[in-house]
């Protein structure tokens, strides 16, 4: 049977021309397809190795474990490790991929409400440095159809879980320059603590869940970013001896991940984020503050 492959970031730089139509033998499974890939990998690499355990696997956009069984015409994209709600006539949050730049003062007053007592922003600004080395230029790219999907889950999931009113998520593909935005996440809330809490849980889980890598371009070369692992219920070699029960707990990754309750009774302390975040917060009480400039943090 025939399936295609996909490949991203530094697992398409491993497999290179493998990428693309695939023939399979009838009744092969995603262990049987890493298992090919090995082979197609360059002899000894050290980089497939490296991160093969961390590998997680999406068939027809959808994360999958290993013992799941592939069919003719599947879609099987390889995700090396990356660098659900409200009433049904409330409009959809604000989610983008986008291949121009970012401008936060474009998007946050859109979407501003008078009940809104705060306002927080994470903008993440491409630096001119990392590791000790001088950068020059990132590029991301992503697996597009399904990093929306993601993202709209993760949108869902934060707005059931958080009390907040609104968000906007925007994400930034393709050459992006220093001092450019790579990512902007704004939370919408009557009061600052859950949108605080929101918009700290929406990128660390961003930054784990959905497929987006980053590579960057140093004055002396250039290196795709080891990003965080997947959470172990995403990845395709986690052993299980029930198919079903690991999807059912890769459905339900995103709402095992928050922390706070829609309530806002319940918050626990938040996870050590993997970029650092400043957010701004607007007060109700203070008019002065509406069109206060957005601040911002330098991060990759």
């Amino acid at each position: 049977m025939r399936i295609t492959l996909l490949a991203f970031g530094l697992l398409r730089d491993q497999l290179g021309q493998s990428a693309g139509p695939l023939e399979i033998p009838k009744g092969s499974t995603v262990r049987d397809l890493l298992d090919r890939c090995r082979a197609l990998a360059p002899p000894h690499s050290p980089s497939w190795s490296s991160i093969e355990s961390s590998i997680a696997v999406a068939v027809n956009r959808e994360y999958v474990p290993a013992t799941h069984p592939l069919a003719d015409g599947d879609e099987v994209a390889l995700l090396p490790p990356v660098s659900g709600g409200r009433g049904p006539s409330h409009p959809k949050p604000l989610i983008r991929l986008l291949h121009q730049r970012i401008v936060p003062h474009d998007i946050v007053p859109l979407i501003e409400q008078p009940q809104d007592g705060a306002i927080v922003v994470f903008d993440g600004i491409v630096r001119d440095n990392s590791r000790g080395r001088k950068t020059r230029y990132l590029e991301y790219e992503a697996y597009e159809d399904m990093a929306l999907r993601q993202l709209e889950r993760l949108a869902a999931q934060a707005l059931a879980d958080f009390a907040i009113r609104d968000l906007a998520i925007v994400h930034r593909l393709g050459r992006i320059e220093i001092g450019e935005s790579s990512v902007l996440i704004a939370v919408f809330s009557a009061h600052r603590a859950a949108a605080f809490d929101a918009c700290r849980w929406l990128i660390d889980t961003l930054k784990k869940t959905v497929p987006i890598w980053k590579k960057e371009f140093f004055e002396d070369g250039a290196v795709w970013a080891q990003g965080d692992p997947f959470p172990p219920e995403l990845t395709a070699l986690t052993p299980t001896s029930d198919p079903k029960k690991s999807a059912r707990r890769a459905s339900r990754v995103f709402s095992s991940s928050s922390a706070s309750k829609k309530d806002g009774k319940a918050h626990s302390k938040p996870a050590a984020s993997t970029r650092p975040t400043k957010s701004v917060a607007k007060k109700s009480a203070s008019p002065a503050n509406k069109h206060m400039p957005l601040k911002q943090e330098r991060a990759r």
